[in-house]
């Protein structure tokens, strides 16, 4: 490769009896953006930590620029110019903008901290990332997801990266602050950085990167260009088969409604929401983030107080707690599956079974009930008796979904019900999605991925300003129809 910068071959790392990495290959040029991607557990991040320094591998080498590499701990690795930015951020929060920027190796004359070098070095960084509006005093918790993110950045250009890698970067952010991100790292890769990107979505992968590495069951099946190769043929060389029919849809006959929102207003948001969900259906909600799409759930199933407005739930009229929902066939999975949507430090089987307990807990039995959920979702695990918080995300989402299917739901309302996870657990809910449709279910839909939402939903309604849009057919509207609404271009046009 020309100009190569960053060179892996043959990395094995193994975690007592397991094979986390088994001899991976990777390799990317100045000026390019390489895409690493596979399925959670793949070995993406282990393969990173030992780029990093936190993981030291138990075979193969590594080079930068032509030189042997191996560093030692992290700040060795950043002292060589390879950084690493998360998906969850590691920024001081209390600390300003120029602060974090210089955190750890601030310029010092003797015991004093050098506060103007300090400040220096912030303006000149936020500068070349094409933000110079932000000012260098400002605290980083008062900073919009973008902003923090670019502090990261900004830190990376200080400490002189050589090789910059981006975790799951836009997992967070509005499609706009999407656009500027991309903008950004075209920038650096014209100023000659590598940079590896991970991402599950291969929207991004194709706009972004020059080529692709895949990476499963700890070994790299496959790379190329990313221009020349279908998108297809990276979905199969991810979960090892070819994945057809990634969005099924099968014949559904929505039948009478079950839920009928009129006039719906929360607390702060939504500010007027009215729709009809009917058996057999399932229905897409699109909008920007702060819309107010996860409020509007969070009022129907209880958790939010109603304003104004009623909701029907099958023969029940008004808003309820969510125990009653539950009782009443409504279940919720939360987009944020760590805080809200399941309990960590519990087993699959407890979190599987934790909404209809009996009075007395039969273990045994719980254990039949919930492996026959395990094997019905596919989900990956030792068995009934393992820590949820030890899955991949996408494990634990379908534990999570299994939950409501245990409980017998009727209705279920599904906030990103996919955010996070890889592709071949994403095809598994969408058919999952598909046969609870047919079966007479009615699903309700919060996603910002909008080939999901045309691609799993029959109807699709648009939030903008905590206010639903009429929903239409998925045949009667496209991605630039639900951007000009959620934007509200359409309206000002």
């Amino acid at each position: 490769m020309a100009g190569e910068i960053l060179r892996m071959e043959g990395v094995r790392k193994r975690f007592g009896a397991t094979l986390a990495l088994d001899g991976v290959d990777v390799a990317v040029g100045a000026g390019e953006v390489l895409a690493l991607v596979g399925e959670n557990g793949a070995g993406k991040s282990t393969l990173m930590k030992v780029l990093s320094g936190a993981y030291q591998p138990d075979d193969g080498r590594m080079w930068l620029n032509g030189a042997s590499y191996a560093p030692a701990h992290p700040m060795e690795a950043r002292a060589a110019g390879i950084v690493m930015i998360y998906q969850e951020l590691s920024l001081a929060r209390h600390l300003t903008v120029m602060e974090n920027i210089s955190l750890g190796m601030e310029p010092v004359s003797g015991p004093l901290v050098r506060w103007a070098e300090v400040r220096r070095r912030a303006v000149d960084a936020m500068a070349q990332l094409g933000r110079p509006d932000i000012a260098p005093g400002t605290p980083v918790h008062r900073l919009s997801p973008a902003e923090q993110q670019l502090v990261e950045i900004a830190r990376a250009i200080v400490v002189g990266a050589r090789v910059l890698v981006l975790d799951e970067p836009t997992s967070s952010l509005a499609r706009n602050d999407i656009e500027r991100l991309f903008e950004l790292v075209r920038r650096l890769k014209a100023q000659g950085l590598g940079i590896i990107y991970i991402s599950h979505f291969l929207e991004e992968v194709r706009a972004l990167s020059d080529r692709f590495t895949v990476l499963r069951d700890g070994r790299s099946v496959g790379s190329g260009e990313t221009a020349s190769t279908p998108t297809e043929r990276i979905i199969a060389l991810m979960v090892g088969r070819d994945v057809k029919d990634l969005y099924p849809r099968s014949p559904r006959a929505p039948g009478d409604a079950v839920l009928e929102l009129s006039d719906l207003a929360g607390a702060v948001k939504p500010a007027r929401a009215s729709l009809t969900l009917h058996r057999g259906e399932v229905f897409g909600i699109a909008g920007l983030i702060g819309a107010g799409r996860t409020e509007l759930l969070r009022a129907i199933f209880g958790l939010d107080p109603v304003r104004r407005g009623q909701i029907r739930l099958k023969a029940h009229l008004g808003p309820a707690s969510p125990a009653q929902q539950w009782a009443r066939g409504l279940g919720l999975v939360s987009e944020d599956r760590k805080a809200e949507g399941l309990a960590l430090s519990l087993s699959v089987a407890d979190n599987l079974t934790l909404s209809s307990l009996p009075a007395i807990v039969r273990p045994a039995a719980q254990a039949v009930s919930s492996q026959a959920w395990i094997e019905k979702l596919a989900i990956r695990c030792h068995g009934p008796r393992q820590r949820v918080g030890n899955l991949s995300g996408g494990n634990q989402q379908k534990v999570a979904l299994a939950r409501l299917l245990h409980h017998g739901v009727d209705v279920l309302l599904l906030d990103e019900p996919t955010r996070g996870i890889d592709v071949g657990s994403k095809a598994q809910i969408y058919h999952l999605i598909d046969e609870l449709a047919c079966a007479g279910k009615a699903v309700l839909v919060v996603s910002s991925y909008l080939p999901e939402l045309l691609g799993v939903c029959d109807r699709i309604a648009v939030m903008c300003k905590g206010r639903l849009h009429p929903a239409r057919p998925v045949s009667e509207i496209n991605e630039h129809e639900i951007m000009l609404e959620a934007t509200d271009a359409k309206e000002a046009a």
